[in-house]
């Protein structure tokens, strides 16, 4: 019926020979209905037709069992000029679009449509016909002309097309065994290249060999003698010395008694024609406009239009090779850019979340990927264990890899594997090294492209990066900072380890999984755990222990909970356990922290179960550690030095001031800044003798060590003179000569001193000196305010000084305030609160205890501006309470 619709113009084609097969709506289904289409071809003789049969009959039996959800029947029918192939389920109901405005049949983001592009890419002729019961896509591949019964064959040439050979061609027969030497020389050979087999027997085919080595490949002759299957050109060294081009068919082969040799076929190099496989050349369009054109090698392979992402690009490129070849599995990797690793990038019929970004190295060796620059067949890989690590207890037993080439550097490796043996040789690798061919161009220009993009995205994260770490100096908010940084960015899981010095073990100090259910879980888990060594050798390393530690703790939750293990108490229930194995079962990488040539901590990103980090990710993590580490230091050092500052601070302060009968006392200190200077502001109230006190408010000159060291001279000098019984002025002259001998540590000081007596009338007797200081006010109980003493020489300028000191009495009732200038020189602007602005604040505190009046000075202070004062401020305020009546 179809061909009556579609080929009305043309005659009835004749069907020698028809095949048919239902296919269960079920995945498998795809899979076994390529292998009918493959089985049934390959019966009749039409291996050109072959790999686009499949590959369009995969994807229309995938519309039918998957996306449609119904059986499929699969049709081959033979004909004189092609074959035929209908597929047909039972969704007629579903259109499927044929033809739009655009000229597209579909989008690779819509299920339908997809089919039908290959099909107009790959068929001479093909269509859709529908019907009550069932609709069915069918296509039709027109065969070669080439002669009947031929397995493979060109066209007919006139002679001076054919290619040139000697009036003999001769073909070398030689045969090397196990270690490489020679062990047959046939008399081609000899006429070749002048040695008899006499001579040559048992000498190392490398001797003779002149091969030619490409930099940055390790394949040499001995190592393509170990192949099972090669074909090239190199040089045979002949007995005049001379060295003979030729070109070469190597097969590995096996005696009776299980020996391996290699059987090489040799022929002058111009007369490759004789041994070297054809090129398998692209479908061409037998039909003339009905194929509407020239088609795209890429495009026919790939599928128009293409991926535009290069994963999606990859996975197709699997899906397509596995298509081709029948096979239950594929994978592709892509080279490191110095081509010592191969990545996996995508594959299809394995575990894909355990081997995505999974590396192996490429050079030969045990466990390694030797095979990855030139084609390979396996025909078992139980008999070859670790032939392709990848592979390794996946069922798989046969596989066939190409490189992906580009300008003959090594870009990729393109693989196919299936679960029964020699299921491939050297026909489906000369297939799939053309479909790889076809792609390698394209993948390695998405793949520069996406480095690109990483690259850019890589700069802009290392630049927030370094403006977010440099914008804070507190180590906690460091160490959450790293963390934040690389979970979910660059990994799933981090925890950080720190190192406070060289004799100490690495400390746990900080976790975060981007699951907050799972922190919990994961930071017991690790802190059970020995932590990393640490290593200062730059780079990421594996650090399995995590891994390890989670899955046998799922055992044995697993074994508690079917009751085959005794269950510890206090121990996590069977979803704690199990989720905590599944988010650190993936790999674990550790960065170490090196700042200023020492080991400070360790950075450690983790994946979940069976995942694995890209290089360019962890390249990117290096320099992120580079970076935090020199922030973690910096947070650190600041640490110590605000530490050691603020204790300094401490310890020019007292640590408490003594209760003064019949006084009240109360003082308020504020430093300004961020607590990294030590201020020269200080403060003191002591007792002297039994009823008498000693009192002192002072501002040293600037900040810093030499400030505080004056300080402290000036602290602990007035408790000592004092006490050994000098008076005020005394006291302050034997002071300044202390400061004046620190030399050109020396700094000014203003100080106010005085002495203290309650009286028993409830009174209390002041005796002051006031040495540069702003001078104390006095607060009457009628609200009159008024210094309390005159301003004298500082200390710290003159050698002889002649001070005096002043007598006040404080009534009950009247205050006396004392400040530093950071009260009275606290300024917005071009105003200034002044001793004036002081005194106003002080009338307005009349009756107010001595805690209420420092309370009210300093909050007048604050209002007086808006930005936060730049200076230490000290404020001793004393009251002489009123006496309550009887």
């Amino acid at each position: 019926m179809g061909e009556q619709i579609a080929e009305t113009h043309t005659r009835r084609p004749v069907i020698t020979a028809r095949a048919a097969a239902t296919f269960e709506p079920v995945g498998r289904s795809v899979a076994a209905a390529r292998a009918f289409v493959r089985d049934t071809l390959q019966g009749w003789g039409f291996p050109d037709v072959i790999d686009d049969a499949v590959v369009l009959t995969s994807e229309l039996v995938t519309n039918a069992v998957v996306h449609a959800g119904t059986s499929a029947e699969v049709v081959c029918a033979r004909m004189n000029a092609g074959v035929r192939v209908e597929v047909s389920d039972r969704y007629p109901e579903r259109e499927l679009p044929v033809q739009n405005p655009a000229g597209r049949f579909g989008s690779l983001d819509r299920e339908g449509g997809r089919g039908l592009l290959l099909c107009a890419a790959l068929a001479g002729r093909w269509g859709v016909e529908y019907s009550s019961t069932h609709k069915t896509v069918w296509f039709r591949l027109d065969l070669p002309d080439r002669p009947a019964g031929t397995r493979s064959a060109g066209p007919a040439l006139p002679a001076e097309a054919l290619p040139l050979a000697d009036t003999r061609v001769r073909v070398a027969v030689i045969q090397i065994d196990r270690g490489g030497t020679i062990a047959a020389w046939n008399d081609d050979a000899q006429e070749l290249f002048g040695f008899s087999a006499d001579q040559i027997t048992g000498k190392p085919l490398a001797d003779l060999a002149a091969w030619p080595h490409t930099p940055g490949t390790s394949t040499g002759i001995a190592e393509a003698l170990r192949l099972s299957r090669w074909e090239g050109s190199y040089g045979i060294r002949g007995a005049d010395g001379r060295v003979v081009p030729v070109y070469a068919s190597h097969l590995r082969v096996r005696d009776n008694t299980g020996a391996p040799s290699t059987v090489c076929l040799l022929v002058r190099d111009e007369e490759r024609a004789v041994l070297q496989s054809p090129v398998r050349s692209g479908a061409t369009d037998a039909s003339g406009n009905d194929r509407g054109g020239a088609t795209d090698p890429f495009e026919v392979f790939i599928g128009s239009p293409a991926p535009d992402d290069l994963d999606g690009l990859l996975q197709r490129t699997v899906e397509r090779a596995r298509d081709m070849l029948d096979g239950d599995s594929a994978y592709l990797l892509l080279a490191t850019d110095d081509e010592t690793e191969l990545e996996v990038r995508a594959s299809t019929g394995l575990p894909s979340a355990r081997q995505r970004f999974a590396r192996v190295p490429v050079e030969a060796g045990t466990g390694r990927y030797g095979s990855a620059r030139m084609p390979a067949v396996h025909d078992d890989l139980s008999a070859v264990p670790g032939a392709v690590p990848l592979l390794a207890d996946t069922g798989m037993r046969s596989v066939v890899t190409v490189p992906l080439k580009v300008e003959g550097r090594l870009t990729g490796s393109l693989g196919v594997a299936a679960e029964a043996p020699r299921r491939y040789g050297n026909e489906e690798a000369l297939r799939l090294q053309f479909a790889a061919d076809r792609i390698a161009l394209a993948v390695e220009s998405a793949r520069l492209g996406e480095l690109e993009r990483l690259r850019r995205g890589s700069l802009s994260f290392l630049v927030e990066a370094s403006d977010l770490l440099a914008g804070t100096l507190d180590r906690d908010q460091t160490l959450a900072l790293m963390a934040q940084m690389t979970v979910p960015t660059l990994a799933t899981w981090c925890a950080v380890y720190t190192i406070a010095d060289q004799s100490s073990e690495p400390e746990l100090s900080y976790v975060l999984h981007e699951d907050e259910d799972r922190i919990d879980g994961l930071k017991a888990l690790l802190s059970k755990i020995a932590p990393p060594d640490p290593v200062p050798t730059p780079g990421a390393r594996v650090w399995p222990a995590p891994s390890e530690a989670a899955h046998s703790a799922a055992l044995r939750t697993s074994l508690r909970t079917l009751g085959l293990a005794d269950a510890p108490d206090h121990t996590p229930g069977p979803g704690a356990s199990l989720a905590t194995a599944a988010a650190v079962g993936g790999e674990t990488v550790v960065l170490p922290l090196v700042a200023r040539n020492r080991v400070i901590g360790m950075l450690t990103l983790g994946k979940p179960t069976d995942d694995h980090f890209r290089q360019e990710i962890l390249e990117l993590a290096e320099d992120l550690s580079r970076r935090a580490a020199l922030a973690l230091d910096n947070a650190r050092l600041y640490s110590e030095r605000t530490a050691i500052s603020q204790s300094l601070q401490r310890s020019l302060l007292p640590p408490e001031l003594p209760d003064v009968p019949g006084v009240e006392v109360e003082v308020i200190y504020r430093a300004a800044g961020e607590g990294n200077e030590v201020g020269g502001d200080f403060y003191d109230l002591f007792p002297i003798r039994d009823g008498a006190y000693g009192f002192a408010i002072g501002d040293v000159c600037g900040t810093g060590p030499e400030a505080a060291a004056v300080t402290g001279l000036a602290r602990h000098a007035l408790r000592l003179l004092a006490r050994e019984g000098f008076g005020g002025p005394a006291v302050l002259e034997r002071l300044n000569a202390a400061i004046l001998d620190e030399g050109a540590r020396s700094r000014f000081l203003t100080l106010l001193y005085g002495e203290l007596w309650p009286q028993v009338d409830g009174s209390a007797l002041l005796k002051v000196v006031c040495a540069g200081h702003p001078l104390p006010l006095r607060l009457r109980q009628d609200g009159t305010v008024e210094p309390a003493a005159e301003p004298q020489p500082l200390l710290g300028v003159m050698d002889d000084l002649e001070l005096y000191e002043q007598t006040v009495t404080l009534d009950p009732g009247d205050v006396l305030l004392c400040v530093t200038d950071g009260v009275t020189e606290r300024r917005e602007g071009a105003r200034m609160l002044g001793d004036d602005g002081l005194a106003d604040v002080l009338t307005t505190c009349t009756g107010l205890t001595a805690g209420a009046v420092a309370a009210r000075v300093l909050r007048a202070v604050e209002r007086f501006a808006a930005e936060p004062a730049s200076d230490d401020m000290a404020i001793l305020a004393m009251r002489v309470p009123e006496r309550q009546e009887d």
